[in-house]
């Protein structure tokens, strides 16, 4: 039912006009995030060797949202360029893939924080 009533009033709608600032700042955003997302991985992966094996697994999940804005480009250029709706729209199904990943390896990354470091004296040992 719900969903009809979406359909139908999106159908009686008019058509969907953009500010004209919409795709600069959309292209700014994804440029900036993925310079962001840039630099967290190369730092998160010269630092890993010092810090253990966390580190490394938040820079993956740097890597991979580094990906999804990568992807978005990726998507532009093949929905501009191809000329079949169907394979655009099997494209966009996994739109969401990186993000997940990147999700996972966040999530292991905190659960190796709790892993004991080597060589480092905690407050339980004796230090005689």
């Amino acid at each position: 039912m719900l969903s009809s009533t979406f359909m139908t009033a999106l159908a009686q709608a008019g058509p969907a006009r953009i500010p004209a600032y919409f795709p600069w700042v959309a292209l700014g955003l994804l440029a900036v995030g993925g310079l962001g997302w840039l630099i967290a991985a190369v730092l998160g992966f010269a630092r890993a060797r010092a810090y253990g094996e966390s580190p490394r697994w938040f820079a993956a999940s740097a890597l991979c949202l580094l990906l999804y804005h990568v992807q978005w480009f990726v998507f532009a250029v093949y929905g501009i360029n191809e000329r079949s709706l169907e394979n655009v729209v099997g494209v966009a199904a996994f739109f969401n893939l990186f993000v997940a990943l990147g999700a996972v390896c966040a999530i292991v990354g905190f659960m190796r924080m709790n892993e004991a470091r080597v060589g480092v004296v905690t407050a339980d040992e004796d230090l005689d």
